[in-house]
């Protein structure tokens, strides 16, 4: 087929089709990752369903009382770690692996995780764990 004035061919209108869906495709996809991904002061972007999470301070911990009064470790029973969520990822591919599926945290919650189920980062000096969200045991739902 020839193509005359203002006609295409089909192979030509295919090629067009594909190629602004393609391109309309890739622009809803970086924006959904970009979107998904939610980070607050952290200096690092986690992949996947991993949670940077930064650990509480002695006084958010309660190993200080509100005098002053430092709490020894000998007094603590050993407990999972606690940590502020300061950054999280997009999240876990469903079965289909054509969506994510939406993380249960968000930055700014105080979670409980377990006891061995993160890596310790330091980043200019501050301390980091790197979690992932089914080593996440719980939100507290005060803060």
């Amino acid at each position: 087929m020839q193509a005359r004035g203002r006609w295409l061919s089909s192979e030509v209108k295919a090629f067009m089709i594909f190629a602004l869906k393609f391109v309309i495709y890739f622009l809803i996809f970086e924006q959904n990752y970009m979107a998904e991904t939610t980070t607050s002061g952290s200096p690092i972007r986690p992949l996947g369903d991993r949670v940077v999470v930064r650990p509480l301070t002695e006084q958010e911990m309660g190993t200080v009382s509100a005098s002053g009064i430092i709490i020894p470790d000998t007094a603590k029973k050993e407990k999972p770690e606690q940590g502020i969520v300061v950054a999280v990822g997009k999240g876990k591919w469903n079965d289909d692996g054509d969506a994510y599926l939406a993380m249960d945290v968000a930055v700014g919650d105080k979670v409980v995780f377990s006891k061995y189920g993160f890596d310790e980062v330091k980043v200019d000096g501050k301390e980091y764990f790197i979690v992932s969200e089914s080593s996440i045991l719980g939100v507290f739902t005060t803060k």
